[in-house]
């Protein structure tokens, strides 16, 4: 991806998710090295929002995993 396909991409992500331009760009550049991306914050922060919008902009598909307790053995 060129420079300015990047910044397009945090711009448009930017637009949904506010203040938060470093975490999108984190964000991003893991997403081109094809590595993987562990969020971790306490809730209500917007990290699903983030990983939503991300799959959206670029025209990926979204799913969710919610871990808890029960799931454990």
């Amino acid at each position: 991806m060129q420079r300015d396909k990047i910044d397009t991409v945090v711009k448009q992500i930017s637009q949904v998710i506010l203040g938060k331009e470093r975490q999108i760009r984190l964000a991003v550049a893991c997403l081109l090295a094809r590595g993987h991306l562990l969020i971790e914050d306490i809730p209500g922060v917007g990290k699903t929002t983030l990983a939503h919008t991300l799959a959206a902009v670029l025209g990926l598909q979204f799913q969710r995993i919610q871990f808890t307790s029960d799931l454990l053995p």
